[in-house]
Protein backbone atom coordinates (compact mmCIF):
# COMPACT_ATOMS: atom_id res chain seq x y z
CA UNK A 1 0.00 0.00 0.00
CA UNK A 2 1.33 3.65 -0.83
CA UNK A 3 2.31 5.87 1.83
CA UNK A 4 -0.71 8.52 3.11
CA UNK A 5 0.71 11.96 2.55
CA UNK A 6 -1.34 14.78 4.43
CA UNK A 7 -1.14 18.19 3.85
CA UNK A 8 1.33 20.03 5.66
CA UNK A 9 1.84 22.85 7.98
CA UNK A 10 3.57 24.19 11.17
CA UNK A 11 0.39 25.18 13.14
CA UNK A 12 -0.90 22.04 15.72
CA UNK A 13 -4.12 21.45 17.05
CA UNK A 14 -5.10 18.73 19.84
CA UNK A 15 -6.24 15.57 18.43
CA UNK A 16 -8.05 14.90 21.75
CA UNK A 17 -10.26 17.79 20.68
CA UNK A 18 -10.70 16.99 16.91
CA UNK A 19 -11.57 13.28 17.79
CA UNK A 20 -14.53 14.94 20.27
CA UNK A 21 -15.33 17.36 17.33
CA UNK A 22 -15.99 13.95 15.50
CA UNK A 23 -18.16 12.79 17.94
CA UNK A 24 -20.54 15.78 17.94
CA UNK A 25 -20.66 15.81 14.85
CA UNK A 26 -21.80 12.64 14.44
CA UNK A 27 -24.25 13.69 17.24
CA UNK A 28 -25.42 16.31 15.39
CA UNK A 29 -26.35 14.87 12.10
CA UNK A 30 -28.21 11.85 13.58
CA UNK A 31 -30.04 14.55 15.90
CA UNK A 32 -31.34 15.88 12.83
CA UNK A 33 -32.09 13.15 10.98
CA UNK A 34 -33.87 11.80 14.27
CA UNK A 35 -35.80 15.28 14.83
CA UNK A 36 -36.36 15.46 11.40
CA UNK A 37 -35.21 19.32 11.43
CA UNK A 38 -32.22 20.74 8.77
CA UNK A 39 -31.40 23.08 12.19
CA UNK A 40 -28.82 20.52 13.88
CA UNK A 41 -27.53 20.55 10.22
CA UNK A 42 -27.21 23.59 9.35
CA UNK A 43 -25.60 24.36 12.37
CA UNK A 44 -22.59 20.95 11.38
CA UNK A 45 -22.28 23.08 8.16
CA UNK A 46 -21.49 26.48 10.02
CA UNK A 47 -19.52 24.87 12.26
CA UNK A 48 -17.48 23.26 9.48
CA UNK A 49 -17.49 26.39 7.33
CA UNK A 50 -15.78 28.49 10.43
CA UNK A 51 -12.88 25.49 10.86
CA UNK A 52 -12.24 25.65 7.22
CA UNK A 53 -12.13 28.68 6.32
CA UNK A 54 -11.76 31.22 8.76
CA UNK A 55 -9.20 31.87 11.27
CA UNK A 56 -11.56 31.63 14.22
CA UNK A 57 -9.43 30.02 16.92
CA UNK A 58 -12.19 27.91 17.80
CA UNK A 59 -15.41 27.16 16.39
CA UNK A 60 -18.54 26.45 18.72
CA UNK A 61 -18.46 22.55 18.13
CA UNK A 62 -14.60 23.09 19.14
CA UNK A 63 -14.98 25.20 21.93
CA UNK A 64 -17.29 22.74 23.16
CA UNK A 65 -14.51 20.39 22.23
CA UNK A 66 -12.04 21.60 24.00
CA UNK A 67 -13.61 22.17 27.09
CA UNK A 68 -14.81 18.78 27.54
CA UNK A 69 -11.47 17.67 26.66
CA UNK A 70 -10.23 19.91 29.89
CA UNK A 71 -12.63 18.59 32.07
CA UNK A 72 -11.97 14.71 31.32
CA UNK A 73 -8.55 16.13 32.03
CA UNK A 74 -7.25 13.93 28.51
CA UNK A 75 -4.03 14.31 28.10
CA UNK A 76 -3.46 16.77 24.82
CA UNK A 77 -1.79 15.40 22.07
CA UNK A 78 -0.10 17.88 19.25
CA UNK A 79 -0.92 16.85 15.15
CA UNK A 80 -0.53 19.22 12.56
CA UNK A 81 -3.52 21.23 11.82
CA UNK A 82 -3.77 21.35 8.24
CA UNK A 83 -4.50 17.97 7.53
CA UNK A 84 -7.70 18.42 9.78
CA UNK A 85 -8.20 21.96 7.70
CA UNK A 86 -9.02 19.69 4.66
CA UNK A 87 -11.03 17.28 6.19
CA UNK A 88 -13.49 20.16 7.50
CA UNK A 89 -13.50 21.37 3.99
CA UNK A 90 -14.73 17.44 3.02
CA UNK A 91 -17.16 17.53 6.24
CA UNK A 92 -18.38 21.35 5.01
CA UNK A 93 -19.08 19.85 1.56
CA UNK A 94 -20.55 17.00 2.31
CA UNK A 95 -23.04 18.63 5.06
CA UNK A 96 -23.72 21.19 2.28
CA UNK A 97 -24.51 18.32 0.25
CA UNK A 98 -27.00 16.57 3.12
CA UNK A 99 -28.61 20.05 3.77
CA UNK A 100 -29.60 20.79 0.16
CA UNK A 101 -30.78 17.37 -0.34
CA UNK A 102 -32.47 17.62 2.82
CA UNK A 103 -33.76 20.82 2.41
CA UNK A 104 -35.34 19.24 -1.01
CA UNK A 105 -36.99 16.88 0.85
CA UNK A 106 -35.22 13.78 -0.91
CA UNK A 107 -34.58 12.15 2.24
CA UNK A 108 -32.86 8.95 1.40
CA UNK A 109 -30.24 10.55 -0.96
CA UNK A 110 -29.06 13.13 2.18
CA UNK A 111 -29.25 9.69 4.64
CA UNK A 112 -26.71 8.03 2.02
CA UNK A 113 -24.14 10.98 2.47
CA UNK A 114 -24.61 11.81 5.99
CA UNK A 115 -24.04 8.23 6.23
CA UNK A 116 -20.66 8.84 4.77
CA UNK A 117 -19.84 11.63 6.99
CA UNK A 118 -21.03 9.83 9.73
CA UNK A 119 -18.30 6.75 8.74
CA UNK A 120 -15.65 9.53 8.68
CA UNK A 121 -16.28 11.00 11.83
CA UNK A 122 -16.40 7.04 13.56
CA UNK A 123 -13.30 6.62 11.88
CA UNK A 124 -12.32 9.78 13.30
CA UNK A 125 -13.40 9.49 16.62
CA UNK A 126 -12.54 5.49 17.13
CA UNK A 127 -9.46 5.17 15.24
CA UNK A 128 -7.77 8.46 14.78
CA UNK A 129 -8.13 7.55 11.01
CA UNK A 130 -8.42 10.68 8.85
CA UNK A 131 -10.18 10.14 6.32
CA UNK A 132 -8.91 14.17 4.75
CA UNK A 133 -5.48 11.92 4.33
CA UNK A 134 -6.38 8.80 2.54
CA UNK A 135 -8.88 11.72 0.08
CA UNK A 136 -6.20 13.64 -0.35
CA UNK A 137 -3.87 11.26 -1.20
CA UNK A 138 -5.55 8.52 -3.34
CA UNK A 139 -7.83 11.88 -5.30
CA UNK A 140 -6.51 15.12 -4.48
CA UNK A 141 -2.55 14.27 -4.77
CA UNK A 142 -2.29 12.83 -8.48
CA UNK A 143 -3.83 15.99 -9.98
CA UNK A 144 -0.33 17.27 -8.88
CA UNK A 145 2.42 15.21 -10.06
Amino acid sequence: MRQLVCPISTDKVDEKTTRINALIGILLVITGFVMNSSIFLIVLMADFFMRAFTQVKYSPVSYVSYRLSNALNLKEKQIAKAPKIFAARLGFFMSLVIVGLFLAQLHTAAMVVAGMLIFFATLEFALGICMGCIIYTYVVLPFYK
